[in-house]
């Protein structure tokens, strides 16, 4: 990029314009996944919708690689760039409830700690993430698995309409009466087809205080544990999600000194319902066993959507591998529990999160997010903070994934791929919704200009 194309951009820009040299180009390149080190020849901090059509014509007329950041949280690392332009949202934080409607508009830079902060004032959500730190967008485009998906559907079937400035500049709106094959594809296809610049969301009574928390067993009673959560879970209410997660116990004041450092699992969970009724559905949960620690109980919903930010912090080393199962056979829970034994790093983690309810009661053709009929979300989390130990937790990581495909429905949950080829996104649709979005993207995107994302190639489809 050329000081004459900076300066013409710099012309009819009215945020922030970062290059390389600037005091603060180094913090604002960064993004959550220590593993990623992008360099872009600029970073264009819009600070209105006028902004993003501006930067996003820039790059169109002047064929600049285009990424763009709200959260800045996937593991990919697409929100950044080598010497292109960043489209960064992150000043686009506006959240304005109308409890009367019970529906909410939230701007591409909010994250869902900001977005739930301002809905629980009025004693409601939405279906977000399980870190409080990840942007709405990027959650939201990609599906939306939480805490709230078995009883409200996922997050992208909360969606109710999206502002969207499109490839050639234009702003348009996406809703189920406006422009409705875009709004499918918004639904489950990413960043694909737009620069998303507002969302509205249906919202739901939940809290301010819910049942949740965790019960952690230790590592020896893992595959006990897990065959316990298997038909624990098999008749769990909507209201009723429970994530197990296979981790090196941390030191902390509810955990014996002991169990420091050993293989533990946990039984994370979150009843959004009565809390009277919720305790009685998880007395069997909580009274199996000899637990190392039961954390469990009234909190407010929005330390629940915070409880897991201090495992997953900014700027740690992140490797992810992911499937859908369609259930947990004695012989995937131990293949799982062979692997995590040799975890080469004390912070990675593996989870297995529940899924069906009101996700499952979606049509299958509604949105562009698939794999309904999945039983669990799989992922494989690896995390470290030493370069050195990169080799060792990739290869333990592909390893464990490897493993763990014959139990696999052959699907992926999409928000949960790094950098994986077109045959890992064309898994997390299937055959008929990725051709679908194909033509999608040869009507709204044919020179793939968004194209740093779980990328849908434009086929030309006539």
């Amino acid at each position: 990029m050329n000081a004459e194309s900076f300066e013409d951009l710099a012309s009819d820009f009215r945020g922030e314009l970062i290059r390389p040299g600037d005091d603060a180009y180094e913090a604002a390149r960064q993004v959550w996944n220590g593993m990623i080190d992008k360099r872009p020849a600029v970073i264009a901090r819009c600070t209105g919708v006028a902004d993003v059509v501006r930067a996003v014509n820039f790059a169109r007329e002047n064929g600049v690689l285009v990424a763009v950041r709200g959260g800045g949280h996937n593991v990919a690392g697409n929100a950044v760039c080598d010497n292109g332009i960043v489209v960064e949202l992150s000043q686009l934080k506006g959240v304005r409830v109308d409890a009367a409607s019970r529906t909410v508009r939230a701007q591409p830079g909010a994250t869902w700690g900001l977005f739930d902060r301002e809905t629980q004032a009025f004693g409601l959500a939405t279906t977000g993430g399980l870190v409080s730190t990840t942007g709405i967008a990027g959650l939201t485009l990609g599906g939306g698995l939480g805490w709230l998906a078995r009883k409200h559907g996922t997050t992208c079937d909360n969606l109710l309409a999206a502002d969207v400035v499109m490839a050639d500049g234009d702003i348009v709106t996406a809703s189920a009466d406006e422009n409705a094959d875009l709004f499918w594809g918004l639904r489950g296809g990413g960043g694909n087809f737009g620069v998303v610049t507002s969302f509205e969301y249906r919202l739901h009574r939940v809290g301010p205080t819910v049942l949740a928390g965790a019960v952690f067993h230790p590592g020896e009673r893992a595959p006990e544990v897990l065959r316990f959560f298997r038909e624990f879970v098999a008749s769990a209410p909507d209201e009723l999600t429970v994530i197990a997660v296979l981790l090196t116990a941390p030191e902390a004041p509810f955990l014996p000194p002991d169990a420091s450092g050993k293989l533990a699992v946990a039984l994370a969970l979150c009843y959004a319902g009565d809390t009277d009724e919720g305790e009685k559905t998880l007395r069997p949960l909580r009274s199996f066993g000899e637990p190392l620690a039961d954390v469990v109980g009234p909190m407010p919903y929005t330390a629940l959507q915070g409880m897991f930010d201090a495992s997953y912090p900014p700027g740690v080393h992140n490797y992810w591998k992911s499937s859908y199962l369609a259930e947990l056979s004695d012989a995937a829970i131990d293949t799982a529990v062979a692997h995590a034994l040799r975890m080469p790093s004390p912070l990675s983690t593996l989870y297995l999160e529940h899924l069906g309810g009101a996700i499952r009661r979606v049509g299958e053709d509604d949105a562009a997010f698939g794999h309904r009929e999945a039983g669990f979300d799989f992922n494989i989390l690896a995390e470290w903070t030493d370069p050195r130990e990169s080799d060792a937790s990739i290869a333990w990581t592909r390893d464990f994934w490897t493993a763990m495909q014959p139990f696999s429905t052959g699907g992926v949950y999409v928000n949960n791929l790094g950098v994986e080829g077109e045959d890992r996104v064309r898994a997390a649709y299937g055959p008929a919704k990725y051709e679908r979005l194909v033509a999608l993207k040869d009507k709204y995107d044919p020179g793939n200009l968004f194209r740093l994302n779980q990328n849908i190639r434009p086929g030309y489809s006539s």
